[in-house]
C-alpha cells in the first residue's frame, strides 16, 4: 500500500500558510480546519517549511503573548522532509519514527500534491491489518 492509496481516498488538499504570515494568522487555520500542521509554501509554490501546533506552543512557552505576532518563517521547521506519492506506507511509517515527525508533505514530481500525518497512516495500517485478518478467518472457515 503506498501514500497514493491514501491520499486517493483523503484527497489532496493541503492547507498551506506563507511564511511572512503571524503566527496567530496560522494558529486560526489550525484551529478553524482542525488540523496540527500546515505547509509553509514560497512564492514559487514549493515547500520550504513545516508549522505545527508544537512550534506555535513552543514561541508561546518562550515570548507570551507576542508570539502571535511573530513571522510563521521564523518559528516553523526549515529541514523539511518530503516523500514521493508512490512511498509504501510501512516506509512512510518508520521514516516518521526514526525522524520523530508527525506530519509529511507529499511530492509527486516535484511538486506538492498532498499532506499526510502520522494518524492518515495508523488509520490506514490498522484498516489492511483488520483486513487481512478477516480474509485469513474466511479461508480458514472455507476448510472446515
Amino acid at each position: 500500500m503506498t501514500i497514493d492509496q491514501i491520499l486517493n481516498d483523503k484527497g489532496n488538499e493541503v492547507i498551506s500558510v506563507g511564511a511572512d504570515d503571524t503566527l496567530g494568522a496560522a494558529a486560526k487555520v489550525l484551529d478553524l480546519r482542525r488540523i496540527g500542521a500546515v505547509v509553509a509554501l514560497g512564492s514559487d509554490e514549493s515547500v520550504i517549511g513545516v508549522l505545527s501546533e508544537r512550534d506555535i506552543v513552543r514561541q508561546v512557552a518562550r515570548l507570551g503573548h507576542a508570539a502571535l505576532e511573530m513571522k510563521v518563517g521564523d518559528a516553523m521547521t526549515r529541514d523539511v522532509v518530503t516523500v514521493p506519492s508512490t512511498m509504501r506506507i510501512d516506509h512512510a511509517m518508520q521514516l516518521m519514527t526514526d525522524r520523530r515527525i508527525r506530519h509529511l508533505p507529499v511530492l509527486r514530481n516535484e511538486r506538492l500534491v498532498g499532506f499526510v500525518s502520522i494518524g492518515d497512516l495508523v488509520k490506514w495500517k490498522i484498516a489492511e491489518t483488520e483486513a487481512e485478518a478477516e480474509a485469513m478467518k474466511s479461508y480458514l472457515s472455507a476448510q472446515y
